[in-house]
């Protein structure tokens, strides 16, 4: 659950990108799981979904190391965040921090190495 105001909009890394409507102070959390609110989808039921569902997983959600046994799924514009090599938040478990202060109208951006099972360098 994001924990700042966003919009999506067009992204110059990817399609569309999570954009913050405020300004955010280095360290401040700006996401976290929230259980009843974000999913974890276990992967012994996806087999079963519909394809054009399956598809959407793959493309919004992930395999997270704190949710083993499935995939997370965000239930806000967070399913939108794109991956950069040099990105604006730190991925603590399941909170997110900001790196550094990010001016609002940025992109928010994490490094999908830090919570993405299966990712190429996932640490």
């Amino acid at each position: 659950m994001l924990l700042v105001r966003t919009r999506l909009a067009q992204s110059s890394i990817h399609g569309l990108g999570v954009f913050t409507e405020e300004d955010i102070a280095a360290g401040r959390a700006l996401w976290r799981f929230e259980p009843g609110l974000d999913l974890v989808i276990p992967f012994e039921k996806i087999e079963a979904l519909p394809a054009a569902f399956r598809a959407f997983l793959d493309t919004y959600a992930y395999p997270s190391p704190d949710a083993p046994g499935g995939i997370v799924l965000s239930c806000d514009n967070a399913k939108y965040l794109n991956h950069s090599e040099e990105p604006n938040t730190d991925i603590r478990g399941t909170v997110t921090l900001a790196r550094r202060a990010i001016a609002a109208g940025e992109e928010i951006t994490c490094d999908y190495r830090d919570c993405v099972v299966g990712w190429p360098g996932f640490a």
